[in-house]
């Protein structure tokens, strides 16, 4: 009761890396709330599912196997998770912020009554008070122990910290990267619930049958390059990004883009970093002709090393950069293409 819970989403047999990530942060959640970290996995042919989730600190596997839970659907995946959690009544409930987070964590959030807050960069455990007009009267009221909801708002100008003090669960999606995936115990012993899938979902949720399913792998490995040469807006033109992508070829990296280069057509959207596009954490990040917006640093901010070549000694990202070009990124990148060819033979 109260718990944390975690939604794991399985793609196959194999539960996402955003869901383990989430799996790492619930379990710091429930430490400092003195709670159990339960997570749902649902799908087909699950067995032995729970050895994939148990080292992250899991107290409680609630296990739903049935051959219309995969692929997933809205109707089944909803009836499931809000019948369990009438049962269960957890105070907070984490999903990634994926096509199949963002279909199912609206429809639990409306049939409960809760809050759900969307793309959050930061979960954290704190404390308030409230003031409400009551009866022409001001009254204080102090909540303890509340998921803070941290997340960029208003085109990425400013960050928020959204409460839900009143509703439970407290609900949020978390995108892909942005949550470190830490194992805490290979040999984590927690509880294996199987559930009789009838009992949660009726017959008739399962009207929507997939009659064919394809999934495109990705183009390229932006998440997991350990180093990653990234292009804002200052990188004037899509021929611009030539430069970048020449560069990129020389350390074996990775080529990602701002948001204003994206919507200014230098770059596919899929090379997006930041809050509304890929999070990474490279060994090494080349920031070239990029401000360095809030948005944008969500994105990145983790990186091991990151370099910053701009020509605006005033960049924001260059508050954040461990090393810092000044020039223009005509001047400064064929530099560094030269360099390397020349250092990589």
């Amino acid at each position: 009761m109260n718990n944390v819970f975690v939604y794991c989403e399985i793609e196959g047999k194999t539960v996402v890396d955003v869901s383990l990530e989430l799996l790492s942060k619930g379990r710091k959640l429930a430490n400092t709330l003195g709670v159990q970290l339960e997570c749902i996995c649902a799908g087909s042919g699950l067995e032995g599912i729970e050895k994939q989730v148990l080292p992250y600190g899991v107290d409680k596997v609630h296990v739903f196997d049935a051959e219309g839970l995969f692929p997933y659907t809205t109707n089944p995946h909803a009836a499931l998770v809000v019948n369990l959690f009438k049962e269960e009544k957890p105070q907070i409930c984490l999903l990634g912020a994926t096509v199949i987070g963002r279909d199912l964590g609206p429809r639990i959030s409306s049939t409960m009554h809760s809050g759900l807050t969307a793309d959050c960069t930061e979960l954290e455990i704190g404390s308030f008070d409230m003031a409400t007009l009551v009866d022409g009267k001001t009254e204080k009221k102090h909540y303890e122990n509340q998921l803070y909801q941290i997340r960029p708002a208003f085109g990425g100008n400013i960050v928020a910290t959204i409460v839900n003090p009143e509703h439970r669960p407290q609900m949020a999606t978390v995108r892909e990267g942005v949550m470190k995936k830490e194992v805490v115990d290979p040999n984590y012993k927690g509880e294996v619930i199987k559930h009789d899938v009838a009992k949660y979902v009726p017959e008739t949720e399962y009207v929507v049958k997939v009659l064919d399913r394809h999934v495109e792998a990705a183009k390229h490995n932006l998440k997991g390059a350990p180093i990653v040469v990234a292009g804002g807006f200052g990188m004037g033109s899509k021929e611009g990004f030539d430069m970048l992508f020449e560069l990129a070829k020389e350390l074996h990296a990775e080529v990602g883009a701002s948001r204003a280069a994206i919507d200014a057509g230098f770059a596919d959207h899929d090379r997006q970093i930041g809050q509304t596009g890929v999070t990474v954490r490279p060994k090494v990040y080349i920031a070239c002709g990029i401000s360095g917006q809030i948005q944008h640093l969500a994105g990145m901010q983790d990186s091991g090393i990151i370099i910053s070549v701009n020509s605006d000694p005033d960049a924001p990202i260059n508050a954040i950069a461990d090393y810092v070009i000044n020039g223009t990124v005509e001047e400064v990148v064929p530099k560094l293409i030269k360099y390397y060819k020349a250092n990589n033979k």
